[in-house]
């Protein structure tokens, strides 16, 4: 694959992807409980952001890193608990939703 505007982040964001799909898997057929809803909803928001990424590649890649980041940072904290981490690692996600609105606001500004 050809890189568009030297952006290093398709390739980040496809990564990014690949995780999501698996970590929806695994909340839709293996996980229970709060466990299964925290996988969904990380992979739910993680892949929306990777396909932005790529969509924004080569235009907006500042915003598109921000919004990679919170994605990356709102969804591992959300596995992480899943998979046994303390709760109180929920008290970060936020901070990545953050990045995510940050993101989204800085594509609005730059047009």
């Amino acid at each position: 694959m050809r890189r568009r505007g030297g952006s290093g982040l398709i390739p980040l964001a496809a990564l990014s992807a690949a995780v999501a799909v698996a970590a929806g898997a695994y909340g839709a057929h293996a996980a229970q409980g709060a466990a299964a809803e925290w996988l969904k909803t990380g992979a739910f928001y993680q892949l929306i952001h990777a396909v932005a990424v790529i969509a924004l590649a080569g235009r907006a890649r500042g915003a598109g890193a921000l919004l990679l980041a919170g994605a990356t940072l709102f969804a591992a904290t959300l596995y992480a608990m899943a998979f046994g981490a303390p709760r109180w690692l929920g008290a970060v996600t936020p901070i990545g939703g953050a990045a995510m609105i940050a993101g989204w606001l800085w594509v609005a500004v730059r047009r």
